[in-house]
């Protein structure tokens, strides 16, 4: 009798299977495929079309800008709300034990994002008619994919810190009111004067200058941007990890 060779499952295709599977369980939360991949392009028919075809004074396409912000709130919303109704979902179901034991890939929310930014510029450049040049948009895409880790950090917040049913309620409450908040559906300088005096204290208002200087508009500095982001990481990332320490030591303490 021949004795059984232990054998190594392949970590990629591993990956790539508990990725598909976690898109899936993404796919069959309304609140998050809706929030994530339908309103954002929904926004900007209402926003962006019918401004489309401006430009700025110094020749910037006021469609272009538009996009961009819109842009910066749905990696944004991905972010907060894949981590914040996912964890509180999968805590709900008690898979948040399981899914310790699994090399979880963070990149089905990087998947989710470029979904997300894919759908929301081919709709302004097919439908808007707002055209850019191939490497102005990847600058976009890339620079909110990394400046992205704020709102990682906020929504692991949320979905430590709230159930289920609170979590979505609780990531709206927050994101939308400080989207808004930051000039990302209309500029800022139409916006009440208290909320422009709050505007550069959000950090979705420094992610959104990240999305409009690299389409060449007169923004803060960039490191002026990654600083406030890195900070607002560091600040999220850590009230999460103590909100995440209290409930291991409620579970196992």
């Amino acid at each position: 009798m021949s004795t059984p060779v232990a054998g190594v499952v392949p970590l990629a295709g591993l990956l790539l299977r508990q990725t598909l599977a976690e898109i899936r369980i993404r796919r069959r939360i309304p609140a998050f495929s809706a929030v994530n991949l339908a309103l954002p392009v929904v926004f900007y028919a209402f926003f962006g079309l019918p401004v489309a075809q401006r430009t700025f004074a110094d020749g910037r396409s006021v469609g272009a800008h538009v996009l961009a912000s819109f842009g910066a709130y749905a990696v944004g919303s991905v972010m907060v709300y894949a981590f914040g109704i996912g964890v509180a979902n999968e805590r709900a179901m008690r898979i948040d034990l399981l899914l310790r034991a699994t090399p979880l890939p963070p990149a089905v929310h990087l998947v989710y994002s470029c979904i997300s930014l894919a759908l929301l510029i081919g709709f302004g450049v097919l439908v808007g008619g707002v055209h850019q040049p191939v490497g102005v948009w990847l600058s976009v895409a890339l620079r909110l994919l990394a400046g992205s880790l704020p709102f990682i950090g906020l929504g692991f917040l949320i979905g430590y810190r709230y159930g289920p049913n609170a979590a979505p309620a609780v990531a709206n409450l927050i994101y939308l009111p400080m989207s808004f908040a930051s000039g990302l559906f209309m500029p800022l300088d139409q916006l009440p004067g208290f909320v422009r005096a709050v505007a550069p204290w959000l950090p979705s208002y420094h992610y959104a200058q990240l999305a409009w200087n690299a389409l060449g508009a007169p923004t803060e500095r960039l490191a002026v941007s990654v600083l406030w982001l890195a900070g607002y990481a560091v600040l999220f990332l850590g009230l999460a990890l103590r909100t995440y320490r209290r409930e291991e030591d409620r579970k196992f303490g």
